[in-house]
């Protein structure tokens, strides 16, 4: 595994900010789906499988054109397909809240994921050229896309308490001046240093990859998406009070993901995701037992930096296990893991109905057992085969 050093990280992570930022903006659209639930919730009435059906929708929007997309850019040199994705999960989303009928909400929310599914394959095989081989330089980028998800409640609740559901237009502009970086940007000659495209790919590894990023991303997408249910609901905060946990948990993320980074940089890939997946266990079950609704913000802040502190890892080492394919490995641990794993919600929506929004974090608390399980089979070294 390379290392970067002191000299080299400061120029890496100039290199990435504007990635960064319009990883940024893209998932603040992902970030902003959860933030709007309870406003569906309390504003038309949905029910809490129909409300974990809209996460369903952005997720099934960028889950089922990604491997398509990520063999597209491996392929075919697509400079502007990042600016047109980011400018679609925008409007897509915009456009959701004024919509009245449960159908135009979902198909426009399916019309936003399909913006992140051509945005993530393509951003991130342009980022990992410009970061090169450090690992700081990619959890700079993955960290630029939960810094969005915080954001989004962040914005979300004043915007939304103030104007309700038809606020949602005001978040368009982001993603019009994100396309216009883009677009500009794609005219320029990338100064970064290129990742290496030789060795082989190793598709074994990577499967076992791939199902983590699933699992990781199935806790972070039940927890995103019911956390404010189970402030309001269970714990008998406000409104407010349950954006803020939100916020909370999505605020633990970014300090998770670039966490994650320098960690990688010193005990190793592998062993980052494992204490990661082994971390979340306990800071889930505090989320679940602490009483009140102010003692659990801590163990928001918590778990979602534990949740993680894999995640910028696990796009870097997929890209490690399909050197010669960058933009499918981004699309798969970027895009589509993240996606299926948001697929769960509406199981976790189902649970909630049946039984209140407790049980959904109770099961939260076993799940990450799964990915600790699958890490302790991937090779230490990336080079190693199944």
């Amino acid at each position: 595994m390379a290392t970067i050093t002191k000299s080299e990280s400061p120029s890496v992570v100039r290199r990435m900010r504007t990635w960064a930022a319009v990883h940024a903006v893209d998932d603040l659209y992902q970030g902003l789906v959860p933030a709007a639930v309870p406003y569906f919730v309390l504003e038309r009435g949905y029910s809490y499988a129909a409300a974990g059906g809209l996460t369903l929708a952005a997720t099934l929007g960028s889950a089922l054109p990604q491997p398509l997309i990520g063999l597209a850019v491996d392929r075919f040199r697509l400079p502007r397909l990042a600016a047109g994705g980011v400018l679609l999960a925008g409007a897509g989303f915009a456009l959701a809240g004024p919509a009245g009928p449960y159908p135009l909400v979902i198909a426009l929310l399916l019309l936003s994921g399909l913006g992140t599914a051509m945005f993530h394959p393509a951003a991130g095989k342009a980022a990992r050229d410009a970061a090169g081989d450090s690992v700081t330089g990619m959890s700079v980028f993955a960290a630029g896309g939960t810094v969005g998800f915080f954001l989004a409640p962040v914005l979300a609740v004043p915007v939304l308490a103030s104007w309700g559901l038809g606020g949602t237009v005001v978040f368009l502009p982001p993603a019009v001046l994100a396309a216009f970086v883009l677009v500009r940007n794609a005219r320029r000659p990338e100064r970064g240093r290129g990742a290496a495209a030789g060795g082989r790919d190793r598709w074994g590894p990577f499967a076992t990859l791939t199902a983590i990023t699933v699992v990781r991303s199935a806790v972070f997408s039940a927890v995103a998406t019911f956390i404010g249910l189970y402030w309001i609901g269970h714990l008998d905060g406000s409104p407010a009070l349950a954006g803020t946990a939100l916020a909370c948990f999505l605020g633990g993320g970014v300090a998770g993901t670039v966490a994650g980074g320098r960690l990688a940089d010193r005990v190793g890939l592998v062993r980052t995701i494992q204490i990661g997946a082994a971390l979340a266990v306990p800071m889930l079950a505090g989320l679940r037992l602490a009483p009140g609704p102010y003692a659990p913000l801590a163990f928001a802040v918590l778990a979602g930096l534990a949740v993680n502190v894999p995640f910028a890892v696990l796009v870097r080492l997929g890209q490690d296990y399909l050197p010669g394919r960058p933009g499918t490995a981004a699309g798969m641990t970027l895009g589509l893991g993240v996606s299926v794993g948001g697929l769960l919600t509406p199981l976790f929506g189902l649970a909630a109905d049946a039984h209140g929004t407790p049980l959904v974090f109770t099961l939260l608390c076993l799940v990450p057992l799964a990915a600790l399980t699958l890490g302790l089979l991937l090779p230490d070294n990336p080079e190693a085969s199944m």
